[in-house]
C-alpha cells in the first residue's frame, strides 16, 4: 500500500521557494556561511532583536553533519502576529561565502536585499561588502564575520549605532571590543551601499524564545524528572545539552553512558529505585534499545523515551528532518504490552506533552515515547508556558501486607514499592506471577496477559476522559490531517494563504484516538506529512476508515516551506 494508496491523489514537494505576497507582515532574515562562521549565533541574535520589538519569531537552523566547513544557514521569520514556521524566501540575505551565494542568491522576496562578501564572491549580484578583508585585521577572522549579519540587519531596518552597540555588547561579550569595532566598520559600509530600508512595526506583546529541546526538557522537569539518560545522537542531543547545562537549576541529573543499550537499561534501573527517568535517542539508537524497551513493558517500568526522527534508513541524513518513523514507533519491542506514543505539534505544546507522558508512564507503569523531529527540537519560537497546567501523578504505593509487584487490580495497575524496603521487590524479565517469580504455568501466563490488556483498556479510558488527544484548528472543508512538527508548517500555510479548512492534528498516535476522529469520516480530507509512503494516511485508513482525496508529502530532509504548501493546498481546496 505504501506510496500508491488507492483513490488518493498524491503531491510530492521537492522544497521549492514560492513567492511571498507583499501584504504579508512577515519579514524573513537569512544568514549563510561555513560552519564556524557564527551563522547560528547571528540567527539567535537576530531573533532576540526582533523579539525586543515585541515581534514574534520562528528561527530554523540548517547544517550538514560537519564540525567545520560545509554550508550552514539560519533563517528567522518574524511578524507582529503569531508565526508558526519559517519562510524560505528572505527579505534580507547575508551570505558569507561563495557556496552560500550560489545556493541562496535567488531565494529573495520581490524587494529582497542580498548582501555578500565581495572578497569571496568576485562577480556577485546584490550588495558586495569586503567582509573577509576587514575581518583579517582581527584576532579570530573566521568567527568574527558572523557579526556582519547583525550589523547589516541593523543598518537595513534603520537601527542607529547606539542600538547596534547595545545589541553587540549584550550578545557578543567575548572579544567585545573587537566585535564592536568590526560591527561599526560593516555598519558604515552597509549604510553607504544599501539604499533600501525595511520598517519593522512593533508588536503589542511577545513571549520568551525557546527551542523545542528546551521546552521538552522544561516540561519533563516540571513533571518531576529526576534522571535523563542519553548517548549523543542528532536531533536528540540538544535535550541532553540543555538539561546538563541547567542541572542545578532544574534538579535533573544527566548521564551519558557508553552506548544506547546502556542508556535504556540504566533508565529502567533508575525507575526501579523510584526515580523519574527519561531517555533521549534517535532512530538508529532506538533500534538498539528494542530489547530494553520490551523489558520495560514486561517489568512495567515507568520510563519515557524521546525518539527524534531523522531521514533514514540506517545512518541516513543525520542533521535533517523527516517523519519516517511513525509506524516504527507504534509497536517497538517484542510482545504484547501497552505502549504510549505522542507527538507534539508545536514547540509550546512539546512542554505539555513531555510532562503529560511522564505523568502517564507513572500513572500506568508502562513505557511511553515522545516522537518528534529536528524541525521541532532545534527550531525556536516564542512560547507562553503555564506550569500550573502540569500534572504529576502520585503513584499508588503499597502500604501493608505481602508485597506483590504484579498484583491483579481492576485497572491492571499494581501498587508500587521502592527500595530500601524489608519486603522483596522483584522486577522480572521472564513471565512471572503476581509476586514476580518466574513462571511457565499456562494459567499464570494467561493471567499476566489479561493484566496487561486490562491496563491498556484503562489507559484508553483515561485518555478518552481526561486527555486532549487531538487538536483542531479552524473550520471549513477540507479537513487537513497532519502530525508532529508538520503541524506548524500546515498552520502557517493556512494562515499565509487565508485558506478555509480544518487542520486536524492527532497528538496521541498510540493508542490511536479513533474515538475523537470518527466524526471526520465522510468529510473531504487531505493528509500532509513529511515522509514518502504516507504513514499517517495508512494509520488513518486502518484505524478510522478515513479515506483522503489527496496526500501532500515531502521527504527531502527539509521542512515544508509554507508558501509551497499553501499552493498545493489551494489546488486541493479549489
Amino acid at each position: 500500500m505504501a506510496g500508491g494508496l488507492q483513490g488518493c491523489k498524491t503531491f510530492f514537494i521537492n522544497g521549492g521557494y514560492g513567492i511571498k505576497p507583499m501584504n504579508d507582515d512577515v519579514f524573513t532574515y537569512l544568514i549563510g556561511g561555513k560552519a564556524g562562521q557564527g551563522t547560528k549565533k547571528a540567527g539567535i541574535v537576530a531573533a532576540n532583536f526582533f523579539s525586543a520589538l515585541k515581534r514574534n519569531v520562528f528561527q530554523m537552523n540548517d547544517y550538514p553533519s560537519l564540525i567545520r566547513g560545509g554550508h550552514n544557514f539560519s533563517l528567522v521569520s518574524t511578524a507582529t502576529r503569531k508565526i508558526y514556521s519559517q519562510y524560505m524566501k528572505a527579505d534580507l540575505a547575508v551570505l558569507l561565502d561563495q557556496r552560500s551565494y550560489t545556493i541562496h542568491r535567488d531565494h529573495l522576496t520581490e524587494n529582497g536585499v542580498l548582501v555578500y562578501d565581495s572578497t569571496a564572491v568576485k562577480q556577485g549580484q546584490g550588495i558586495g561588502l569586503p567582509i573577509a578583508s576587514l575581518a583579517k585585521n582581527y584576532a579570530d577572522p573566521d568567527l568574527i564575520v558572523g557579526v556582519t549579519g547583525i550589523a547589516v540587519l541593523a543598518a537595513v531596518v534603520g537601527a542607529d549605532r547606539a542600538k547596534l552597540d547595545t545589541l553587540i555588547q549584550k550578545e557578543y561579550r567575548r572579544s567585545a571590543e573587537d566585535n564592536l569595532k568590526f560591527a561599526h566598520e560593516i555598519y558604515d559600509e552597509a549604510e553607504k551601499k544599501i539604499t533600501q530600508r525595511f520598517e519593522l512595526r512593533e508588536g503589542k506583546e511577545t513571549h520568551p524564545i525557546l527551542a523545542g529541546a528546551e521546552t521538552i526538557g522544561l516540561g519533563a522537569s516540571a513533571a518531576g524528572l529526576d534522571l535523563y539518560f542519553a548517548y549523543p545522537m542528532t536531533p536528540s542531543t540538544p535535550i541532553l545539552h540543555f538539561l546538563a547545562a541547567q542541572a542545578k537549576q532544574l534538579g535533573v541529573v544527566t548521564v551519558q553512558p557508553e552506548n544506547e543499550i546502556a542508556v535504556a537499561n540504566m533508565a529502567i534501573g533508575a525507575a526501579f529505585t523510584g526515580a523519574r527517568s527519561m531517555v533521549g535517542t534517535s532512530g538508529g539508537g532506538f533500534c538498539l534499545m528494542q530489547e530494553a524497551f520490551s523489558l520495560a513493558g514486561m517489568v512495567e517500568a515507568l520510563v519515557v523515551f524521546f525518539l527524534g526522527q531523522r531521514p533514514g534508513p540506517s545512518t541516513g541524513v543525520p542533521t535533517y528532518s523527516e517523519q519516517g518513523e511513525l509506524l516504527f514507533s507504534l509497536y517497538p519491542g517484542q510482545g504484547e504490552f501497552p505502549r504510549i506514543v505522542a507527538s507534539p505539534g508545536s514547540i509550546e505544546e512539546a512542554f505539555y506533552v513531555a510532562a503529560e507522558l511522564l505523568d502517564l508512564a507513572w500513572r500506568f507503569q508502562t513505557p511511553a515515547i515522545l516522537l518528534s523531529e529536528k524541525h521541532l527540537t532545534e527550531s525556536s519560537m516564542n512560547v507562553d508556558l503555564d506550569i500550573e497546567k502540569i500534572r504529576a501523578a502520585a503513584p499508588d504505593m503499597h502500604t501493608s501486607g505481602i508485597y506483590q509487584r504484579y498484583r491483579q487490580t481492576e485497572t491492571g495497575v499494581s501498587p508500587l514499592l521502592f527500595p530500601p524496603s524489608d519486603a522483596m521487590i522483584k522486577w522480572n524479565s521472564y513471565e512471572h506471577d503476581e509476586q514476580g517469580y518466574t513462571s511457565e504455568e499456562a494459567d499464570v501466563i494467561a493471567r499476566m496477559h489479561v493484566k496487561r490488556r486490562t491496563k491498556q483498556e484503562s489507559l484508553i479510558r483515561y485518555l478518552r476522559e481526561k486527555v486532549q488527544t487531538v487538536n483542531e484548528y479552524g473550520t471549513g472543508d477540507p479537513c487537513v490531517f497532519t502530525f508532529g512538527s508538520t503541524t506548524m508548517s500546515v498552520r502557517e500555510a493556512v494562515l499565509h494563504a487565508g485558506l478555509s479548512c480544518t487542520v486536524v492534528q492527532p497528538i496521541y498516535l498510540q493508542p490511536f484516538p479513533s474515538w475523537n476522529l470518527m466524526k471526520y469520516v465522510g468529510r473531504k480530507a487531505v493528509v500532509v506529512e513529511q515522509n514518502c509512503t504516507g504513514q499517517l494516511e495508512q494509520l488513518l485508513r486502518e484505524k478510522t476508515g478515513i479515506t483522503p482525496i489527496s496526500s501532500i508529502r515531502q521527504f527531502n530532509g527539509r521542512p515544508f516551506n509554507p508558501v509551497d504548501l499553501a499552493e498545493q493546498l489551494r489546488k486541493v481546496i479549489g
